[in-house]
Formats: structure tokens, sequence, C-alpha cells
């Protein structure tokens, strides 16, 4: 069960600003004071929040990442109602998914390095940046004694950390897991070296319509930046203190493209194989479900790839979304704040709008993609698609509780 939720994200700084935001298909994407001068100077920021103001003083040893993370799980457990000492500490754990860890630290350091020499370099600069760190500092924030892992899939990071969690659940590993995804790569050189592979949107005379899924205009994604962090426990566990869920997290898929570094396999067989597998992990049919919460980037091949997939699989028959259009697309972190958004969409029965979503490409032409204003309607059976650099997929499938 999803009995917690916890979100810090371009759309809002905790998860019922997110929700809104996400729901009215308003476009966080804006011009971005770090990336001044830049071919790429816009992106989609997280605002409104102050790290020390939540963290304490302990925010000025993390990386935005962590600081991220850090949030969003107590966030996250505060939403579930689990008070201190309400798990045992050794049977409750965190796996968090990153694509990149602290990529602001290694910058900063980078830069100082050169421009004022090895002795003014910080000497936490590695345990600030190195990826398992928001994982390890969400353990030590929370007592968290169980097992602490770190996954890196690229883009599908937040989607692996929640099949990886729902495993440790299964397994009878551990009673509470916190899961999800981390990021902030709104930096000089990832923006360069993402816009160098030709992966980002140029639109800099309009940043708020640049990330356009499945539109026949769209030229590539936005960086976003955020986490969003989910609580897991055992159906019983949550009805024995009398705490409502969100949503059921039933099956996880994964496969590899086994393809190419940067571009998925062109007929998109293996991410298909991951959602047939991760609807026959969770026991339920195709017909059967209502949403897909897409991966979406608004890149022109991906989309159309992932348009095609989920035309074969569900026709016109289940309702169709990105909210990237809205957040960007926050990399390791995307699958966490997705399968949240989609957690959300079950248990209110509304699905976001894909945002700048004006005429369809021709590849999405025949798939029912839910645009201009949220639609209310139920969601009792859900998916959300991720699909990362390298080839490697993950799916989730959610359902009503």
């Amino acid at each position: 069960m999803i009995t917690g939720i916890g979100m810090v994200t371009p759309a809002g700084a905790d998860t019922a600003t997110t929700w809104k935001t996400v729901c009215a298909g308003r476009p966080t994407a804006a011009a971005d004071p770090r990336l001044a001068g830049l071919t790429i100077d816009f992106s989609c920021m997280v605002t409104g929040f102050d790290a020390e103001l939540v963290l304490g003083v302990d925010a000025r040893r993390m990386d935005p990442f962590t600081q991220f993370a850090v949030a969003a799980a107590r966030a996250a457990v505060a939403d579930a109602e689990l008070a201190d000492g309400s798990w045992h500490p050794t049977r409750a754990g965190v796996v968090l998914g990153t694509a990149v860890g602290g990529q602001q630290t290694w910058e900063e350091q980078g830069q100082r390095l050169r421009d004022r020499g090895a002795r003014m370099v910080n000497p936490l600069t590695v345990p600030r940046a190195i990826p398992n760190i928001a994982a390890g500092t969400v353990a030590m924030d929370l007592g968290l004694h169980g097992p602490s892992l770190s996954v890196a899939t690229a883009c599908a990071s937040g989607t692996t950390a929640l099949g990886h969690a729902l495993d440790l659940i299964r397994a009878g590993r551990c009673d509470v897991v916190l899961a999800g995804g981390t990021e902030a790569t709104s930096t000089p050189l990832l923006a360069t070296a993402f816009d160098r592979l030709k992966a980002l949107s140029r639109n800099s005379a309009n940043p708020a319509g640049a990330c356009r899924p499945f539109d026949e205009q769209r030229d590539g994604f936005v960086l976003g930046e955020g986490a969003t962090m989910l609580v897991l426990e055992r159906a019983a566990d949550a009805a024995a203190r009398g705490r409502r869920a969100y949503a059921r997290l039933l099956g996880y898929g994964s496969t590899s493209d086994a393809y190419h570094l940067t571009s998925p396999a062109p007929d998109g067989h293996w991410a298909e194989l991951a959602l047939r597998q991760a609807l026959a992990d969770a026991g339920v049919h195709a017909s059967d479900v209502a949403l897909v919460n897409a991966h979406a980037t608004s890149t022109p091949q991906g989309d159309a790839i992932e348009a095609r997939l989920i035309e074969r699989v569900f026709g016109r028959g289940a309702a169709v979304t990105s909210t990237k259009g809205v957040t960007g697309h926050l990399l390791g972190a995307a699958g966490a704040v997705e399968a949240g958004l989609t957690a959300l969409s079950i248990a209110q029965g509304v699905i976001p709008p894909t945002a700048n979503f004006g005429s369809a490409d021709a590849d999405a032409a025949d798939i029912d993609i839910v645009h201009g204003t949220a639609r209310e309607v139920p969601v009792p059976l859900a998916v959300s698609n991720s699909f990362g650099f390298g080839g490697q997929n993950a799916v989730v499938v959610l359902g009503s509780v």
C-alpha cells in the first residue's frame, strides 16, 4: 500500500501544491539564472523551498539532490502518520533512485579548484556528491536501519526504486520502505551536455511552451529538479493502525533494450515487454487499465515510440497523460513523481491534462491523450512508464484500494 506521499517539485514545494498545479496543466518552465548565458537558459525550477528552513543548518552539508530527498521523505512519513518509533528500525528501509547524484557539488568544487586552488576544495565534496548519499541521509534522518539502496537506471531510476521496494515488502524483508527518486541537475555542465546531445528543447523564446509531450511541434525535453518519496507498507499493517491508503502498488516490470547509448529501440519491443511484465506481475489485464502516465519527455523519437507501444497494448481503451509538460523532466526522480501523481489520480478520480498539447503527432493520433483540462473519471487501475538512457525500462502498476 502507498500510505504516504512527499513531494518537492517544480510544480510545488509540497504534495498539495504540486497536485493542484499539475491538474491545472500550468507549465513551470522559466528562465533559470543558474543557466544564464548558455544556449539552454531555462528549466523547471523548485521555488518556494528554503532548505535551511525545512532541514535546519544540516542542509548546508547536503547537495540539493539530498535536500530534496530528505524533505520529501519527512513529508511522506508525516503524511502516512507514522510517528517516531512506530516501526522496528531494522525492518524499515529506503530505496532511492537518482540518475546523476550531486552534480551541483561536483561542478561548484571543480570551479573552485580551478579558480582558487586545491586547498579551497570542500573536504565534504565526495560525501556531498556521491549518488548513494541521498538514501544514506534519509536513513540517518529517520533512523532506518534496514536496507538502504541507491538505484541508477537513468530516467527510469525512480520507478526502478519503487519496484525494488515492492520486492522488499513482498519478500518479507521490510515492514516499511521509503521509496522514490531525487534529482538536481539544472547545472551549466549538465544543461550544456544534454544540449550537445540535442536532447533539450531550444525554445528559449517561450520556455513555458517548450515541453510538449506527444505534440507534433515538440523538439526536446526541459530539465526539472526535485524529489518524491512514497511510504510503502503491507495492507494489513496499514489497516491495523487505521491508516488510509492512496493506492496499491501491484506490479513491476523491467527490461533492457541492449541497443544504444541514448536511442530507444525503434520498435519499442523491450519497453513493451516491461509493460506486459508489470501487468502480469500485478495479475491484471491491459483492458482493465484506465490510465497510462506516460514517460513522454517531449523528444521527437521517444514520444513516437512510446505512443505506438501504448496503442499496441491499450488502443484507445486507456487515457494517456504526460505530466512532464508541467514539471519538466526530473530524470532519476521522474518515475517517482509520476507514480505519486498516478496514486493521487486513483485516490481522487482525476487525470491531469498533458500541458502544451495542441496537435497530435501522427504516431500519437490513435491514443486517448488527456489535454486541455483535467478529466474527472474513476481510475481503478493505472500504469506509469519510465525509460532511461542505456535502454533501461521500468513500469509499475497501481490500483485502487
